[in-house]
Formats: C-alpha cells, sequence, structure tokens
C-alpha cells in the first residue's frame, strides 16, 4: 500500500507524520526552525527526508490554514494554486506563508512525489449564506473578503465522522455538535456530515473563549482601545490574539493549572473556568437550535479529551435538550473514543480524539484515487 507523507509547517517548526494505508509508520517535530535549530526550513525537511523511509510515497499532504473562498476540497498543488494560496496570506498572515514555504520547499526536494494541500477552512465551505455573511455593506464585505470561513475543519470533519461510526450510524443521517477545545477553541453544527455553522469566523479569534483568545467581543472595544486608550492597530489585534482569553482573566493559559486553581479557592481561575464554560453552553443550545435535531455532543482536543470537569460544567443544566453527562461514565480514568451520557439519553455525550493528520492523509489519499479514476476510464 503506498505511503502518504504529511507535513504541517509552522512558522519555525516542521510536523511530520508518515502513513501507510492508516498506519503510522513514523513522526516526529522539529523545532525551533532559523532560530538554533536547522537554519531554515528546507534544512528542515531536508533532515527529515533523510531520515524517513520514502519508498512508495505516494504524495505528500501539507496543512494549509486558510483557503479562502476559492478551495473547497483537497487539491494538487499546481503553481497556480501556490499563487491563490500566496494571494490569501492577507487572511491568514502568521500561518499562510510558513504553509506555503513547506510546500515550495517540499516540491523542490521531492518533484517526483505529488504534492496535495488541505485546507481547514474547506469542510467549511458547506456553510449556507446566512451563516457566512456578516451583516454589514455587502460591497465592503465582497471587496474585502469579509466572511465566515470558519477553521479546525479537518478535525471536525474527522470528529463527526467518528462520531456517527461510534453511534452506529451512517454520517449523512447523523447531527453532531462538535466541541474542538484546545489552546485554539471551536464549535461546529455538523448536520448530515455537512458543516452548517461554525464559531470561528472571518479569523480565528471569534467564538468560544480561548487559551490566549478573547472569542466574541462587542467591535466597540477596538474602537474604545484606539480613540480613547490611543492603542495602535498591532497592540490591540495583541491583546485579543495572545494577552486575551484564560491568559488575561486569569494569568495562565493551562485549563489543568486553571482547574487546580480553582478547586483550591482561587477566584480569577474560578471566573475563567466559568466563562469558558458557559461560552462552550450557549453555544451548544445555539446550534441544537439551528440543528432541530442532535444526535450527539461531541468533545475533541486537548481540553475537550482530557478535562472532564469542563465536560461537565460545560453541558450542566442542558437536561432540557435531552443532553446530560454521566459522572460514573466521564470519571477521567477512560481514554479513546466513548459516550459519556446516561444509558438511554435522547442526545448522545461523547469523547473522540481528534487526529488530523490522519484526516489529511485520508484526503490526500482521496484526491489521489479520484485524479487516477478518469485515466483508468479512458
Amino acid at each position: 500500500m503506498s505511503r502518504i507523507l504529511v507535513l504541517n509547517c509552522g512558522s519555525s517548526s516542521v510536523k511530520w507524520r508518515l502513513f501507510h494505508g492508516s498506519d503510522t509508520a513514523g513522526k516526529g517535530l522539529v523545532e525551533r526552525v532559523g532560530s538554533g535549530g536547522p537554519a531554515d526550513h528546507e534544512a528542515a525537511l531536508a533532515s527529515i527526508l533523510s531520515s524517513v523511509d520514502l519508498s512508495g510515497l505516494a504524495a505528500v499532504g501539507h496543512r494549509v490554514v486558510h483557503g479562502g473562498d476559492r478551495f473547497s476540497a483537497p487539491t494538487i498543488v499546481t503553481d497556480e494554486v501556490i499563487a491563490a494560496v500566496r494571494d490569501l496570506v492577507p487572511l491568514a498572515p502568521l500561518h499562510n506563508p510558513a504553509n506555503l514555504t513547506g510546500i515550495e520547499v517540499a516540491r523542490r526536494l521531492l518533484p517526483d512525489v505529488t504534492q496535495v494541500a488541505v485546507f481547514d477552512t474547506a469542510f467549511h465551505r458547506t456553510m449556507p449564506a446566512w451563516a457566512r455573511a456578516y451583516a454589514i455593506d455587502t460591497s465592503v464585505a465582497d471587496r474585502w473578503g469579509i466572511q465566515r470561513y470558519g477553521f479546525h475543519g479537518t478535525s471536525h470533519e474527522y470528529v463527526s465522522r467518528r462520531t456517527a461510526a461510534l453511534l452506529g450510524r451512517e454520517v449523512t443521517d447523523t447531527n453532531v455538535i462538535t466541541l474542538h477545545l484546545g489552546n485554539g477553541a471551536s464549535a461546529c453544527a455538523v448536520k448530515g456530515g455537512r458543516s452548517l455553522i461554525t464559531s470561528m469566523g472571518m479569523s480565528p479569534l471569534e467564538g468560544l473563549v480561548m487559551g490566549t483568545r478573547s472569542g466574541d467581543i462587542d467591535p466597540t472595544i477596538i474602537f474604545h482601545l484606539r480613540r480613547v486608550g490611543g492603542l495602535d492597530v498591532d497592540q490591540i489585534d495583541e491583546l485579543l490574539n495572545r494577552r486575551s482569553g484564560l491568559v488575561g482573566l486569569a494569568g495562565d493559559n493551562d485549563m489543568r493549572e486553571i482547574i487546580a486553581r480553582r478547586d483550591a479557592g482561587d477566584a480569577a481561575a474560578t471566573l475563567a473556568f466559568d466563562m469558558y464554560c458557559q461560552r462552550i453552553k450557549g453555544y451548544v443550545g445555539a446550534y441544537a437550535a439551528l440543528l432541530g435535531r442532535v444526535d450527539a455532543v461531541t468533545f475533541t482536543a486537548g481540553v475537550g479529551e482530557n478535562a472532564a470537569p469542563v465536560r461537565a460544567a460545560a453541558l450542566a443544566g442542558l437536561t432540557a435538550f435531552g443532553i446530560a453527562v454521566d459522572p460514573d461514565r466521564d470519571d477521567g480514568a477512560r481514554s479513546g473514543e466513548r459516550i459519556i451520557s446516561p444509558d438511554g439519553a435522547p442526545v448522545a455525550v461523547c469523547v473522540v480524539p481528534t487526529d488530523e493528520e490522519l484526516e489529511i492523509a485520508i484526503q490526500t489519499r482521496g484526491v489521489l484515487e479520484a485524479d487516477r479514476a478518469p485515466s483508468e476510464q479512458r
């Protein structure tokens, strides 16, 4: 069976994983690229490739954060695709440049291997117009690409599909609210395997309270900080993205520390925990109303998979929606895919570990098979 190499290039790191089918044949992380580690991404990738068995390598799948409204599916990389991703840099200035670097270096080092771009935003291109648009002058929105794009798409797609399997249902007949709770956090209403609406918007800043991001705020706060506080645009950007959320409220973005401090009576940690969980609860309730029928609420990612107190608090008081957690099933001692709601609950509450790299490999292999099919039919 052919192999797929998955690359996730950050500004100073390269995360990689080699798949043989759905099995992991190798993985690793190269950090401090350009600052004490490898001199640049080319050196980092060359080091990775020299240590990996590339026999039978069919393709390289690349994580690309922002595909804008141009990419609704994974795509074989061409010069035109690279140019389009580069045009989207203003929408993701911290991510797309590093993703592009990884693609360009991999093309140079592996010129005969197919490169596939898999976009975080692609899963959310199925959102209807009312979910994508913001209520501003449409001519301004169209000119500057202002709309809800959504992120964590590979995670939401993988987790919603695995949730359906866990319930023994077809994904096309399953409605799931997926909660990707890590340092970045987002909720998604998935209707029959398709994204209906998600909490992150034009950028990953909107929505839930996160590790260092504010999530939803009144836009007037930005104007007030500029006009009255005298902060410039970069200072406000840094405040909302890096000095807000849990770290802004309690000085710590590690949920384990927040919970320990809350349990010890720390007021700041208690506020941070309560705000974090109540924001999740509000989105679950809103998305339940939009879906009409909810088959499952599923937690994933670092906090979602490991923090039982968050799961309990975020869903407390939702029994009227048929949503409840069984504390005996969610005692923190279990791992893996599991159902943590009581027997017979109208809505299953699940924990499903995400696997974004596997999802990228699955989508990359799907692109190869689709590209091969027309030639086989001729």
